[in-house]
């Protein structure tokens, strides 16, 4: 696990020197719910708002995200991945996605069928929501 989330840091740093994997954790949050507010992030990932706020900032200042005012409520702001940001991420998912099928190619697909298994079963742990969480940093620990 912790080689695993070692390569993850890794590939964040080559995706944008400038941002860490919490930064790219939250791009891909935005992606996945545009229109949501720092503070929205910071309970979903149970980090302080304003850690939240610099990993937001560093993503602004790369131009990966954008903020808007709220439709519903124009004394906030909501945040979106930029076109930038949605490419990077892209980018970022298909060497993802090159490196598995790497690593994976030799694999019998037996094996595979129950390595799919055994991560399926890992990530359904009734208190995995709750797990994924790493308090000391904030960096999502799920496979």
């Amino acid at each position: 696990m912790t080689a695993f989330a070692r390569r993850a840091r890794s590939v964040a740093a080559r995706m944008h020197p400038e941002l860490s994997l919490v930064s790219f954790t939250l791009l891909g949050h935005l992606e996945e719910h545009p229109g949501t507010r720092v503070s929205d992030l910071a309970a979903h990932y149970a980090l302080d708002k304003s850690t939240v706020s610099r990993q937001v900032a560093a993503l602004e200042r790369a131009g990966l995200i954008e903020r808007r005012a709220d439709p519903d409520d124009h004394r906030v702001y909501v945040l979106e991945p930029t076109p930038a940001g949605a490419a990077t991420l892209a980018r970022a998912t298909e060497n993802r996605r090159a490196m598995f099928r790497d690593r994976l190619a030799d694999w019998h697909p037996g094996d595979l069928d129950r390595f799919a298994a055994y991560l399926l079963r890992y990530n359904d742990w009734p208190g995995s929501e709750r797990d994924d969480r790493d308090p000391g940093g904030g960096i999502p620990q799920t496979l």
